[in-house]
């Protein structure tokens, strides 16, 4: 039987590798958000420390210049919570992207995966159809050679 040779397999096999490539873009996208979401988080936890801070020394002796600064640090810690969630929604938007672009090099690859199996499908059926003709032929010959003899 014959080798089968498949004529686009340099393609499948980039295509093959640009899934792999987006899959390693789409790790790393989402690693980001995750890097982005904790940053938020100790952001959080920054402004939750001075709030409590601030109570305790609303409750203490009243030094006004300590709560002016605490409060001003409260507003700063919200203007950062404000400017990460903007980089949590930019972050998102990139996983998103990398997940549409994963998605499609996947498709692609499953259609010329697709072509490929159809591509051998064709050469057995040509193969198969070779050896019955062959078979035939023999068999026509061996006939024929019998009958001579005879």
């Amino acid at each position: 039987m014959a080798r089968f040779v498949y004529h686009m397999q340099s393609i499948l096999d980039i295509k093959n590798k640009m899934e792999e490539q987006a899959k390693m873009d789409y790790a790393a996208a989402r690693i980001q958000l995750t890097e982005e979401e904790e940053k938020r988080d100790r952001l959080y936890k920054r402004k939750l420390h001075y709030e409590d801070e601030n109570r305790e020394r609303l409750h203490g002796q009243l030094k006004v210049r300590k709560i002016i600064e605490a409060k001003e640090a409260i507003l700063r810690m919200d203007e950062f919570i404000v400017s990460q969630e903007e980089e949590i929604r930019k972050a998102e938007e990139r996983l998103e992207q990398r997940r549409i672009q994963l998605a499609e090099a996947r498709q692609e690859r499953k259609t010329h995966e697709k072509l490929k199996e159809k591509a051998f499908d064709e050469f057995v059926a040509e193969e198969n159809a070779k050896e019955s003709r062959e078979i035939d032929e023999l068999t026509s010959y061996t006939y024929g050679q019998k009958q001579k003899q005879n």
